[in-house]
């Protein structure tokens, strides 16, 4: 046969199509013409393409009575990913896989190495072909799968082929017995050149090369059973071939000292150059055992240099770790060291041979002299802090980097962390040998006790814990009889460092998962080892798409799962702390080798955990990362061993497989539904009728309107403003006989405006100003398709109208809606309506055609921007001809809240039927508004809006739940069960809320139900803890502090169930209760009535001098005067508090309350009752934005409003009696009350309750609810009281605390003074950060209190994300609220206790701009304080801010005095 690469092919298509009953060929040009070999078989011939369903065309080897082969010339990169996944499923068939590769194509290739148990490599002609035949053997007789990879150039002579009958004789042989002796020519394994080991050295010397081992001098081993096999099929294929088939050969001097190791590609051109050089050429990639590659290296061998391709992402190969792996085996105590070659092969041996000498790779295992420890980012303690936490003195980290100052360099690499667990392990299991020979040696003579704790260390040495405390005992004794003790106690006491179990880790990073086969992934495994491997994979989501697509990553984790035996987790700590604990915890119990990938995303050290924490959600719920655990140990009947924790993708496919699963489980149930819809087929198409006739009937009705003029209203609008104002404008369009339609601007296009152009409609373009002048979300990709086609110079509207006697480029106008004064500095005057000014000239350049100058509304106008929208509408009727027009219908009134509340027959409107659908994970608008008076907001998880608007996907809504908890107290068994549902039913985590209750967030549609039904069962509820109606009623933390505060908190509970609604629509809703006989629906509201209240109205009692309850913020408060005894005499009454602000409507500011009288304790339920029905009845229902009782209070006046409610009481209220605030933060600590109880208030940073690293607040709760026999009592700052405390109770419950670090309060006075609210990713309302960046900025301003030693000094700091005042800002000291992603008002000036409002500092600041202003502020405080001073009080003082008298001033004088006031853009 001739040489050539056609040739070689063509040898292996012949053997492939002989002995194959299928044949699958995946070829590239030239293709081979298998007709030639027709009349010698007829196999099954499948050709299928490079980029076909490679794993289906395979599929049916599991199937196939006889031998299937593929055949593959020349793979792609994107096949071998296919094929990486596509064989393992069928490692276990009678299949065998041709490779034909060129030398570039190899290392690329050899990725297919872990796939099969069989891998065979041809470097030459000849050798191809025998191990064509030979895999065909193997194959055939094994029932597994067998990849020979070959050189397709190679340039020897091929073989003479064998008769096809011999060949299929061959075939049909029993399997020769591998540990027999028939062996061809009396020669060890058949080889005829004389030579031990068959080597053909050619110069007739004798070596020191070992004799091929034998399988019979193998172990037991799964990988020497596997060699046996080959072994096997080798002698059948010596005797069809009659030429020995070497899993090796090897060539050079006899007793070489350096052995260069590398597979069957490098012919040897000149032995007699070798000198003191040997080489090993290995073409049994795999199985190949330890021993017999030992076996092979020459006991003269000082260095062995692995020479082979490797994968560019890699630094070592395969066989380099093989090679490592052996020698570690080395019979004496100097083994070679073992160096890696360079990684491309070279044609010529005089090249391979002078890249042997020159080798420069620093041997593994000796330690450098002057090692550098690498150095480890920052980031990662997110991790090792979690594996420090969970396994504390059992870590052992087998990379870790303070190794390298002993070990060098290497001790940081994969192969050595690998080697150096075998290692342990092997001295582990040396340990148990010489502990069951120490029991059982009659020579040593053993106390009963040392016998009986030997023994149980066996039975408990997996027990990480047990084992170290029993092997610490043994120790102790075995040490005591050791001078008279024998070699077997000695033996012990040797390996005594490996008594305790310890948990091994490997820390690595995603390189890893570049390549599994040759990374030493595939290593760690398939090793059986007991060792747990890390891989943090820092792909940020975001930057996804930019990696490099020729370093793609495999899955690493599918991978291993596919191994079977291995435990595999995907986590992210900054998504679910507690998986993450869970699976770092299953990996080190799982008894072999675990992979756990954990997702942490950043590009720098300085990125801020904020961003990972975003980057990471992003990821997990788009399913980017997956969350989940594979653990074999439960791959049981009855368990189940994967687990799905992410919930976003579990709540996706649950209403997949709901919506699959619906109609079958409907038919199975009631096989007569099967034929009605069947039946229904024939209304499907009547259906489809009558939509086609309407969609005709609104054509003609189109055709008809076309002498109007057209006109198409699109509007990008935010918070719904702009909105409003487009649809009204299309509905008056309308009504004066245009054919007007309305959209947003992300609906349309540049082409389909083009088509719009052309029939000669007008666009009229509405949008709003968001962020630092950008454009709303939906109007963001319209307005980048414009940028962009102005980027090159387009004018798509260019005379496209043709409708009049001359063409004109597309009709606009634009109307554009912002705030001059929201960036009040002059460099950024520039963000004022920047979106409807940039549009109005773009579109100018596009080609288009103004027809009405740009129009401009200022939300600071006397109307806000209705006033530039009435100057700019009546122009566009004009324009478009339409203006003297006499509308005769009235124009509709918008829908808002008032029309809602009336027409949702009290409360229910169709909530019902809302939750029954599942298309959709939201409710209807109006219900959303609804669902507020049981409790419940509709909410988004706004960091992941953008990808998932990408992905085509709805917005990932969930909703919050608030629970009705009159004062704040619940029971331990009320408090378990919250913290079961935030679990079950919520985001794992839940909040203390500033309304002294809780809060679940992340709740998906379907758990709505069942969560409300779990707080019920409790004894809880949800009604009226959200709407417009009273609200959760708060009351000073502790009643148990006194008489005085027991007596208060009852009356509050009492108020709270006295202005409670009575519908009965919650409990038909939530609870499946009918309460009215025939469903009949007759509720009435005594006091709400239909419409309830215009706005939500809050009620709070406090106890002098503690303003814990920030009493002035509220609607009603109640001031508790005790009498001289102690007890409580009555409330000072106080109305008109409200903290709500729209930013920069100076007509919404915030409100402290007025003290307007006294009542008797048994007087103030009905005295908050009448207040609210005066508010009912006097409440701006026509403006929400001044719908609150403090605007009501300022437009009838303290006096008039208090004399309707002493009309409505039928009493005079007695005069205000002395009371003194001091404070209004908690008392942290222990404290005990009247009746010699204790009591302990604990710090939680902004009221979430969750466990993270450090702080496992959440599982430390649960505990302590477990055993608490008193009350929780949630505090209005957001933190929680451990109450009613039995002395003998206390030794516990401080053990409890210190363990989950429950009792920690060295904090600075400023963290425990400061709150803040939710804000993103669920709030709605939400412009900035809150709850997520507070502790960010805190940490900051600490380290200025500190360097001015006030570190003790309490000031009180809020921050929301928006203007509502959820955390009370307004009374802030020092106060931030939300404007934009980044930017802040900042208000000072607040009182201490509370009594005092702020007043705007700066209208725009950011971190940087904070931490300016606060530094020499604080520093002037620290310094001219005047005794007791607090730091509100200082900045008056000192002309830093004016005081806030009242709320209609708190513009008044804002921006700072003096040489402190900031300059505005309009100064």
């Amino acid at each position: 046969m001739a040489s050539s690469a056609s040739a070689v092919v063509d040898a292996i298509s012949r053997v492939a199509y002989v002995t194959s009953s299928k044949l699958v060929t995946v070829q590239s040009s030239p293709a081979v013409d298998f007709s030639r070999f027709a009349a010698e078989a007829n196999p099954e011939l499948v050709d299928i393409g490079p980029s076909a369903d490679v794993a289906g065309a395979i599929f049916s080897a599991k199937s196939t009575n006889g031998l299937t082969t593929l055949s593959i010339s020349h793979p792609s990169a994107s096949l071998l990913s296919r094929l990486l996944v596509a064989l393992p499923p069928v490692a276990s068939s009678p299949l065998v896989v041709h490779v034909a590769v060129n030398v570039a194509e190899l290392s690329r290739t050899l990725t297919l190495r872990s796939s099969v148990p069989f891998v065979l490599f041809s470097g030459s002609a000849q050798q191809a072909h025998d191990n064509a035949l030979l895999a065909a053997k193997l194959a055939s007789n094994e029932k597994k799968a067998v990849l020979h990879i070959y050189v397709a150039e190679a340039s020897d002579a091929a073989s003479t082929e064998v008769e096809t009958s011999a060949i299929r004789s061959f075939l049909d042989a029993p399997a020769r017995e591998a540990n027999g002796h028939a062996h061809t020519n009396g020669h060890s394994n058949g080889h005829s050149n004389g030579h031990s080991n068959g080597h053909a050295n050619g110069n007739g010397k004798s070596h020191a090369v070992h004799a091929d081992l034998h399988p019979s001098h193998l172990d037991d081993s799964p990988e020497s059973n596997l060699y046996r096999a080959y072994y096997s099929a080798a002698l059948s294929t010596l005797g069809l071939v009659r030429r020995a088939v070497k899993w090796s050969t090897y060539a050079g001097s006899a007793d070489p000292s350096t052995l260069a190791v590398t597979i069957s590609a490098f012919p040897v051109a000149d032995p007699e150059a070798l000198a003191e050089t040997g080489v090993l050429s290995i073409s049994l990639l795999r199985p190949l055992p330890p021993s017999l590659l030992l076996n092979a290296i020459p006991t003269s061998t000082k260095k062995v240099v692995v020479l082979g391709p490797v994968y560019a992402p890699l630094k070592w190969t395969p066989l380099y770790l093989d090679v490592l792996s052996a020698v570690q085996s080395w019979p004496t105590a100097s083994p070679p060291n073992v160096l890696a070659g360079p990684t491309t092969p070279h044609s010529g041996w005089d090249a391979l041979l002078a890249c042997t000498d020159s080798t420069s790779v620093a041997p593994t295992f000796p330690p450098a002299e002057a090692a550098t420890a690498p150095h480890v980012p920052s980031h990662e303690s997110s991790y090792t802090s979690l594996l420090e936490h969970l396994f504390s003195d059992r870590l052992a980290i087998a990379n870790d980097p303070s190794l390298v100052a002993t070990k060098g360099e290497a001790a940081t690499r994969p192969e050595y962390a690998l080697g150096r667990v075998k290692a342990e392990a092997d001295e582990r299991a040396a340990l148990v040998a010489a502990v069951e020979h120490l029991l059982q040696s009659p020579s040593t003579v053993l106390s009963e006790e040392i016998q009986v704790l030997l023994a149980g260390w066996l039975k408990a040495k997996d027990n990480g814990a047990k084992s170290r405390a029993l092997g610490d005992k043994i120790v102790s004794r075995l040490e005591e009889i050791v001078p008279s003790g024998d070699d077997a106690v000695r033996k012990v006491l040797a390996l005594k460092q490996h008594f305790a179990l310890p948990s091994k880790w490997i820390i690595g990073s995603d390189a890893w998962s570049y390549d599994l086969g040759a990374s030493g992934f595939h290593h760690l495994v398939s090793s059986g080892l007991n060792v747990n491997l890390l891989l943090l994979d820092t792909q940020p989501y975001s930057k996804r798409a930019s990696a490099d697509p020729s370093k793609r990553k495999k899955d690493a984790g599918l991978y291993a799962m596919n191994h079977g035996d291995v435990y595999v987790a995907s986590i992210a700590v900054y998504s679910s702390y507690a998986q993450c604990l869970q699976a770092l915890a299953e990996a080190d119990a799982y008894p072999g080798p675990s992979v756990v990938l954990a997702h942490l995303p950043y590009i720098t050290e300085t990125d801020p955990a904020l961003q990972i924490l975003k980057e990471t959600k992003q990821a997990v719920d788009a399913g980017y990362w997956p969350l989940y655990r594979w653990n074999p140990a439960k791959d049981i009947p009855g368990s189940e061993p994967f687990s799905l924790d992410s919930e976003s993708i579990k709540a996706e496919l649950q209403a997949f497989l709901d919506r699959q699963n619906h109609l079958s489980q409907l038919t199975l149930a009631t096989p007569a539904i099967a034929s009605e819809f069947v039946n229904s087929l024939g209304k499907s198409l009547l259906d489809a009728r009558v939509q086609k006739a309407k969609s005709s009937y609104d054509a003609l009705l189109s055709a008809m309107q076309s002498s109007a003029p057209p006109l198409l209203v699109l509007y990008a609008s935010d918070g719904g403003n702009a909105e409003k104002i487009a649809k009204r404008l299309g509905q008056r369009g309308i009504a004066r006989g245009l054919h007007a339609r309305v959209a947003t601007f992300d609906s349309s296009s540049i082409d389909a405006l083009v088509e719009e152009g052309k029939k000669g409609v007008t666009i009229a373009f509405v949008t709003s100003t968001a962020g630092q002048g950008e454009a709303p979300q939906n109007g963001r990709e319209l307005i980048k398709a414009f940028g962009l086609a102005a980027s090159k110079s387009e004018k798509p509207f260019a005379g496209v109208d043709a409708t009049g006697d001359e063409p004109t480029g597309l009709k606009y106008t634009v109307f554009g809606m912002g705030d001059s004064k929201y960036w009040p500095r002059p460099e950024d005057a520039g963000f004022y309506n920047k979106p409807g000014r940039d549009l109005d000239v773009r579109l100018e350049q596009l080609g288009a055609s103004r027809v009405l100058d740009l129009g401009l509304g200022d939300d600071q106008d006397a109307d806000g921007p209705q006033t530039g929208y009435k100057l700019w509408e009546p122009q566009l009727w004009k324009a478009l001809g339409v203006a003297g027009v006499e509308v005769l219908e009235a124009e509709p009134e918008p829908i808002n809240n008032e029309n809602i509340k009336a027409a949702s027959n009290y409360l229910r409107g169709t909530i019902v039927e809302g939750l029954a659908d599942t298309t959709t994970g939201a409710l209807a608008p109006s219900d959303g508004q609804l669902t507020k008076f049981h409790g419940i907001y509709e909410q988004d998880d706004r960091d992941i809006r953008e990808a998932r608007k990408e992905e085509g996907l709805e917005p990932a809504y969930s909703f919050m739940i608030r629970v009705r908890l009159p004062g704040g107290v619940c029971t331990p068994d009320q408090w378990l069960v919250m913290d079961r549902l935030a679990d079950e039913r919520g985001n794992g985590t839940f909040k203390l809320t500033t309304r002294q209750t809780f809060q679940f967030h992340g709740v998906i549609k379907r758990h709505l139900k069942p969560l409300m039904q779990g707080i019920n069962k409790s004894l809880l509820d949800t009604i009226a803890a959200c709407g417009d109606v009273n609200r959760n009623v708060l009351a000073s933390s502790n009643p148990n502090l006194s008489h005085l505060h027991q007596q208060a908190h009852r009356y509050a509970i009492e108020i709270s169930e006295h202005l409670l609604p009575k519908t009965t629509a919650y409990h038909e809703i939530w609870l499946d209760k009918k309460l009215i006989a025939g469903d009949a629906v007759q509720d009435f509201e005594p006091m709400y009535g239909e419409f309830y209240l215009p706005r939500k109205f809050k009620i709070a009692l406090a106890i002098p001098p503690n303003n814990d309850v920030d009493i002035f913020a509220n609607d009603v408060g109640f001031i508790a005067i005790a009498d001289k005894s102690g007890n409580l005499e009555g409330f000072n009454v106080c109305f008109g508090g409200g903290m709500g602000v729209t930013h920069s409507n100076k007509k919404t500011y915030p409100r402290t309350s007025d003290v307007v009288g006294f009542c008797l304790p048994e007087q103030a339920k009905y005295v908050a009752e009448k207040i609210m029905l005066v508010q009912r009845d006097e409440g701006n229902r026509k403006d929400r934005k001044n719908a609150r009782l403090k605007y009501t209070v300022d437009r009838l006046g303290v006096e008039g409003f208090k004399a309707e409610v002493e009309k409505r009481l039928g009493y005079k209220l007695d005069p205000v009696r002395p009371y003194e605030f001091t404070e209004n933060v908690d008392k942290y600590g222990w404290t005990k009350g009247f009746d010699g109880k204790h009591h302990f208030t604990m710090f939680i940073e902004n009221g979430r309750v969750q466990d993270e690293p450090g702080k496992d607040f959440k599982t430390g709760l649960r505990e302590i609810a477990k055993v608490h026999k008193g009350r929780f009592r949630l505090t209005a700052n957001q933190h929680v009281i451990i109450s009613d405390i039995d002395e003998k109770d206390v030794p516990q419950m401080k053990q409890l605390l210190a363990k989950y670090k429950l009792d920690n309060l060295d904090f600075s006075a400023l963290r425990l003074s400061s709150s803040a609210c939710v804000s993103f990713p669920t709030c709605g309302l939400a412009m900035a950060e809150s709850e997520r960046y507070l502790p960010i900025l805190v940490e900051k301003v600490e380290k200025i209190m500190e360097e001015n030693g006030l570190r003790n000094d309490s000031i009180v700091m809020r921050m929301t994300g928006c203007p509502n005042g959820c955390a009370r800002p307004w009374l802030a000291e020092i106060a931030f609220v939300g404007k934009a992603p980044g930017s802040y008002l900042m208000m000072l000036g607040g009182g201490y206790y509370g009594q005092r409002l702020n007043k705007i500092y700066r209208e725009n600041v950011t971190e940087r701009d904070i931490l300016a202003i606060l530094r020499p502020m604080i520093k002037h405080y620290a310094q001219a304080r005047l005794p007791g001073e607090r730091f509100g009080d200082f900045v008056i003082r000192t002309g830093y801010i004016a005081p806030t008298t009242a709320g209609k001033l708190f513009y008044d004088r804002m921006g700072g005095e003096g040489e402190h006031r900031e300059i505005s853009a309009d100064a």
